[in-house]
């Protein structure tokens, strides 16, 4: 069962309802992981900065998903009191996922510098002046316009690693969750290989990891993000910090995937799964 197959293992791509797509309270959240056996658990919630000066009914539909970028303080102070109170039963790490810093440097760099905070992952969403790729309908693309919005994808992607100032990569293939999982079209991502070759570079040098995001597995994609080939890549190229995550914005979902995860670090090469405490790694013998 995948509750006892977990055990000793770390989720560390969460949210709780700090996060306007998410349901369960932070509470919830840390009994569950318990209750899971967790090693370590890190909670998540949305901070995507460009939309931190939005305001609610302003017509961004994209703020009805993560909404004003504002919360991320609230949910930072929740898990920081929720630390003490779960001391001796649950190694909870005080994270945040950062979405687009790019597009807010300013505010990106503010929520960077919390000392409260144990990890950050950093996420891309949605291109500079386009909607996330969860709203887009791509039925109505041709394969040109699909393919140019990957391209811009993993270039601002590039751009963001460059950049830095985050501990990992959320979700290197999220894009992949919608075209080809909810819209059922095929994408060979072989025409961005050099790309994402150099956007592992860039982390790598950066001391910078990725992640196996488990929550394609659950859903119609089927599949991580990414998949075992682009993990076989990072190791390859010299990477060694690899974290797990389900993307869980519910209790039920928690957790859900992770020996999965786990096992395709294993196919890949690594025999060590990392989580991070005050912002630096350490490591979890998988």
């Amino acid at each position: 069962m995948e509750q006892n197959s977990i055990r000793g293992l770390c989720d560390l791509h969460t949210h709780t309802n700090f996060s306007p797509d998410a349901k369960s309270a932070p509470e919830e959240m840390c009994e569950r992981a318990i209750e899971l056996g967790l090693a370590k658990y890190a909670i998540t919630d949305h901070c995507d900065v460009n939309f931190w000066e939005r305001a609610e009914g302003d017509g961004v539909r994209d703020f009805d998903m993560y909404g004003s970028g504002k919360y991320a303080p609230a949910s930072i102070a929740a898990q920081t009191a929720l630390k003490e109170k779960y001391a001796g039963r649950l190694d909870l790490l005080c994270g945040i996922e950062l979405g687009q810093p790019l597009q807010n440097i300013e505010k990106a760099e503010q929520i960077m510098a919390d000392k409260r905070l144990d990890f950050i992952i950093g996420s891309h969403h949605q291109n500079a002046g386009q909607d996330d790729f969860y709203w887009i309908e791509y039925d109505k693309l041709d394969s040109y316009e699909i393919s140019a919005l990957l391209e811009d994808y993993f270039t601002q992607m590039y751009e963001m690693c460059r950049r830095g100032g985050f501990d990992v990569l959320g979700h290197l293939t999220y894009p992949l969750r919608y075209i080809c999982g909810e819209y059922g079209i095929q994408i060979d991502l072989r025409r961005f290989d050099d790309i994402i070759a150099e956007i592992f570079r860039t982390l790598i040098g950066g001391g910078m990891g990725i992640e196996i995001n488990t929550s394609g597995l659950r859903q119609k994609y089927g599949r991580a993000l990414p998949d075992l080939g682009f993990v076989k890549l990072y190791r390859e190229l010299g990477g060694e910090i690899i974290t797990l995550g389900s993307d869980a914005h519910c209790s039920a979902d928690l957790g859900k995937g992770i020996a999965q995860g786990a096992e395709i670090a294993r196919q890949a090469g690594f025999r060590y799964t990392a989580y991070f405490k005050a912002r630096r790694a350490e490591f979890i013998k998988l």
